[in-house]
């Protein structure tokens, strides 16, 4: 176990990114397959098409990037307000009445 989450997290030790896909996962297949579709088309391409390809699939990818910040971000908030909610409030529709 880290002895400081927020430590390790500063330093670099902690990489949310730093994932793999699982041995005989589905995913792999999909994977390799986008890695040889892209090949095989930089291939044949030629001159604006290929720019034209390059260059939609470098959009695509940063558009993708950004796509996954904002679903880690919007994800770590409720993660956070969950929380919050969990430690900071007792609000319920119903009062306990085995409170002493």
């Amino acid at each position: 176990m880290m002895a400081n989450f927020i430590e390790e997290l500063f330093f670099g030790n902690i990489d949310p990114q730093a994932r793999g896909y699982r041995k005989g996962s589905p995913i792999i297949k999909v994977s390799d397959s986008i890695s040889e579709l892209e090949e095989k088309l930089t291939e044949r391409l030629t001159g604006e098409e290929k720019k034209l390809f390059l260059d939609f699939c470098n959009a695509y990818g940063e558009l993708m990037g950004n796509a996954d910040l904002d679903t880690f971000i919007v994800g770590f908030r409720l993660g956070a307000k969950m929380i919050f909610d969990t430690f900071c409030s007792d609000d319920a529709p119903f009062e306990d009445f085995l409170k002493e």
